[in-house]
This record gives C-alpha cells, sequence and structure tokens, in this order.
C-alpha cells in the first residue's frame, strides 16, 4: 500500500453499460439537513441537533463535443409530461493498472441542463460541452 494520496486524474464513467470519456466530474458530495429542536419545558437555553434528510448536490460533466454523438440530446429530449429516463451511472477513480479504486454509483440521474462553451474566432480550444444531472443518491465505496 503506497502513503501517497491519491490522483483524481484517471478515472471512468459509466451509464447504460456505455464508458464515456469526460475531462472532469465535479459534485460528488453529500450533506445532511440539521435539524434543530427544543422542548419548551427543557432546562435548558439551547437547542438539540439532529441528523434531518440527506441533500445530494447535481453532479456536472465536462467533456469534448465529438460530430454524430447525440447522446446528450437523445436524453434531454426523453422529457414528455412528467416522465424523464433516468440512469444508474458509476464514476470510477483508476489506478496505474486501470482497475477501480474508489468507486462512486449515482442512482435515478437525470440530465437538468446541457451547455456548450463559448464560440470564439479568436481562441484555439476543444468545444466542451457540459451536462449537468441531478440524481437520488450518491453511494461511495473506497476498494
Amino acid at each position: 500500500m503506497s502513503n501517497y494520496p491519491l490522483v483524481g486524474f484517471h478515472f471512468q464513467v459509466e451509464w447504460g453499460g456505455n464508458r464515456i470519456g469526460f475531462s472532469e466530474v465535479s459534485g460528488l458530495s453529500v450533506e445532511h439537513e440539521i435539524i434543530e429542536y427544543r422542548d419548551g419545558a427543557s432546562p435548558d437555553y439551547n437547542t438539540i441537533k439532529m441528523p434531518g434528510m440527506r441533500k445530494y448536490s447535481n453532479i456536472i460533466f465536462k467533456r469534448g463535443a465529438f460530430r454524430g454523438d447525440n447522446d446528450f440530446f437523445s436524453w434531454m429530449n426523453s422529457f414528455s409530461l412528467g416522465h424523464i429516463e433516468r440512469r444508474d451511472i458509476t464514476i470510477a477513480l483508476l489506478n496505474e493498472e486501470h482497475r477501480p479504486i474508489m468507486v462512486w454509483k449515482v442512482k435515478n440521474a437525470w440530465p437538468i441542463s446541457l451547455k456548450y462553451a463559448e464560440l470564439n474566432a479568436m481562441k484555439s480550444e476543444v468545444l466542451i460541452e457540459r451536462l449537468e444531472i441531478a440524481h437520488e443518491g450518491l453511494k461511495t465505496e473506497n476498494l
């Protein structure tokens, strides 16, 4: 076992049986809401704090746009009155042998926005597409 911290630049993303390459993934966070309560007859003049519901951040995926790749468009356009195609997503941090060492499992994800970087004739840059998803759960496994 190494005494070095993990590096965050070697990862893969899978959904629906497909591996999709991204240059950046952000928003892998979970927090608990705090419930404060005080009984009116309590002899203490302060509240007690209890854990509330979990809250998950939206996850943002960034990658270079590819000609003929319409997967994100198709997913965004799958909306119909109150219904959207939901997908489970697996994000894996990989080691030197390209094996997962840390895995985030995202439950019931669906797209909420698709944005593109600016088009600028004065810059020599890759066109980046940015997909933001909402989801209903994030489980982390440190292998």
